[in-house]
């Protein structure tokens, strides 16, 4: 298990992401129109966004994630009503990770919010699943052709979700208080519609 620095790309966003290893996490790239929306709002698309427009992200716990500085600066949005926190750095617009509600010990971290060593894939694992393909900004390389959202992905991420649960890591999570509120009001951005 290895601990990983978070930073934002300013620097006065940063944090510590500890005992992470593949087995604390699963490590996806998704090219959904909503990850794509979240890049762009922020202006970040060529620093987050792959080739064909995938987003890489470590699925963990959020007691994995501790923000040791600029918890001032921490912003969230939604895209819709009912979508999911996507938290980032005020201060440059660097995203930080999506969340679901408090009760829900779950944190997709965005890796451009990670200082990963050159030996991520032993430290991330390689990427399990591509997914959403068909929102991709251009023809995926072959074998990421995924159109959806795949059952073994499911399946690992209610385990992952309930391992995690019994195991209390969902808290102290960076986003929420002890009540359960968000650390910060979330920005409904306009003009999106539920999918």
């Amino acid at each position: 298990m290895t601990d990983i620095s978070l930073s934002c790309e300013c620097g006065k966003t940063q944090g510590i992401a500890r005992g992470i290893s593949p087995d604390s996490g699963t490590r996806v790239v998704c090219y959904c129109d909503d990850c794509q929306a979240f890049a762009r709002h922020l202006g970040r698309e060529d620093s987050v966004l792959d080739p064909w427009g995938g987003t890489d992200i470590f699925q963990t716990a959020p007691a994995h994630i501790a923000i040791t500085e600029g918890r001032e600066y921490i912003r969230c949005l939604k895209l819709t009503p009912k979508g999911p926190y996507r938290w980032y750095a005020g201060c440059c617009n660097t995203p930080i990770a999506n969340t679901g509600s408090a009760s829900l010990p779950f944190a997709g971290m965005i890796t451009a919010f990670m200082e990963i060593p050159a030996d991520e894939e032993r430290i991330l694992g390689p990427v399990g699943w591509y997914l959403q393909g068909k929102y991709a900004t251009k023809p995926l390389p072959p074998g990421r052709k995924i159109v959806g959202f795949p059952l073994s992905l499911l399946v690992q991420l209610f385990w992952n979700i309930l391992v995690w649960k019994l195991k209390g890591l969902g808290k102290p999570t960076p986003f929420f208080d002890e009540d359960g509120t968000p650390v910060t009001e979330p920005e409904l951005v306009q003009g999106r519609k539920e999918g």
